[in-house]
């Protein structure tokens, strides 16, 4: 049938509830998601990671041990984990052992593991990780380009934070965080499963009686930059790691969206057969893959790539993606190139939703972006009567993401 949207009226705030009844299983899956509060909240770099490692190690009451052993007992799958702009809580489990979820979800609101031993232990984690990543040249490279499209903004920085950042996080930290962000004007439920709507509605109105008002935080949306340069990172390195990338102005609720699909498609989203991995591996052989996409989020849009290249070979490549984008912008695309991209992607849109946790996302993804629950197979129609010259005009019309910024961390040439 389908996802559907309603609302829970919990002490007079209204909380979006996304709901597919599903009884091919006999299990039950629920987000309760937290919009505007992901990394791009941090008050310190890094606090949101670190908040939601605070609450994978279960209750103050029962420790990680004993929480842990609840859970595994029942089979049941509780995390937390926080994007971008979203903190989520995750709870999955067999229809038998829901109920009993919900409670151990509800402990875990109520009764965080504040304690300085578990703070100590997963700032030590984040500090290893961080330390390990200071030799990743791909992550190095990644995060120098995020740099030069969005300098001196949070997606500029890791969302780890930093050695020094995360040092000087205290438990107060987290705690505000908490408090200012995981409450009602924030939360929304995507649920679904062997379960009925009202039993649903039943249980998700106890959890989210525990949840107090918070005052609503949108996050600013952050624009990218054209800086149109190279920078380069020496390291002792065989490999040159290429990312790249440049503006893409296009919000996050357009009606283009389908169009900026099928774009990417052609252009470097697809493997073998796009643009770029046709010009840059199979026409002259500099790179195992080469790879674009267009991110269209609520808060920020940007063109990006990456390709990895011998170090000899760095200069050529970067000449390459250029040249790629230029030809792309200036000449559009074949009509051989769009029937093959719509044969594709209307193509393995079943494979898309086969499982009820796609079908939740992508109705999730819908509402999140203003858009109506379904819109995704009104976007599969306008696909498959897209023309070619509406497709080119819509390239034409983008040729700011022409204006690319590269970051290149490479070895000494010899």
């Amino acid at each position: 049938m389908g996802a559907n949207l309603s609302y829970i009226e919990v002490k007079d705030t209204e909380v979006p509830f996304i709901f597919e009844e599903d009884k091919n299983l006999p299990i039950v899956s629920m987000q309760l998601i937290f919009r505007d509060s992901g990394t791009l909240s941090d008050k310190k770099d890094g606090l949101v990671k670190l908040t939601a490692k605070l609450l994978n190690e279960g209750t103050k009451k029962d420790g990680n041990s004993k929480f842990a052993t609840k859970l595994e007992n029942r089979a049941i799958s509780l995390g937390v984990n926080s994007g971008k702009e979203t903190f989520v809580f995750d709870l999955d489990s067999l229809k038998s052992e829901f109920i009993y979820g919900i409670d151990l979800l509800k402990e875990l609101l109520v009764d965080p593991n504040y304690s300085e031993d578990i703070l100590k232990k997963i700032k030590n984690q984040t500090i290893g990780s961080l330390k390990r990543k200071e030799s990743d040249f791909d992550y190095i490279s990644s995060l120098k380009m995020k740099g030069m499209l969005f300098p001196n903004t949070p997606l500029a920085k890791p969302s780890l934070g930093t050695v020094d950042s995360v040092k000087g996080i205290e438990l107060k930290d987290i705690k505000l965080h908490i408090q200012d962000y995981l409450g009602l004007e924030n939360a929304m439920i995507v649920m679904g499963g062997d379960i009925n709507e009202t039993e649903a509605k039943l249980l998700t109105k106890e959890l989210l009686s525990l949840l107090p008002h918070v005052k609503t935080n949108h996050l600013k949306v952050i624009k990218a930059i054209s800086q149109k340069k190279v920078e380069k990172t020496i390291k002792k390195s065989e490999q040159a790691y290429v990312y790249f990338g440049s503006p893409f102005n296009m919000s996050f609720d357009s009606k283009d969206r389908y169009l900026a699909q099928v774009s990417s498609f052609i252009l470097g989203s697809s493997g073998f057969g796009s643009r770029l991995m046709e010009e840059i591996r199979v026409k002259k052989g500099l790179a195992y893959s080469a790879y674009s996409r267009f991110s269209i989020n609520k808060t920020y849009s940007y063109f990006s790539g990456y390709l990895q290249t011998k170090v000899e070979s760095g200069d050529e490549a970067v000449k390459s993606v250029k040249d790629v984008v230029k030809l792309f912008l200036e000449k559009g695309v074949t009509q051989k190139e769009l029937t093959s991209a719509k044969q594709f992607i209307l193509g393995s849109e079943p494979l898309r939703n086969e499982t009820l946790s796609q079908r939740l996302n992508r109705a999730f993804q819908e509402f999140y972006t203003n858009r109506p629950l379904g819109s995704s197979v009104e976007n599969l129609k306008k696909i498959e009567k897209l023309t070619l010259d509406e497709l080119n005009s819509f390239i034409k019309n983008h040729k700011e993401i022409e204006d690319i910024s590269f970051s290149v961390v490479t070895g000494e040439k010899e």
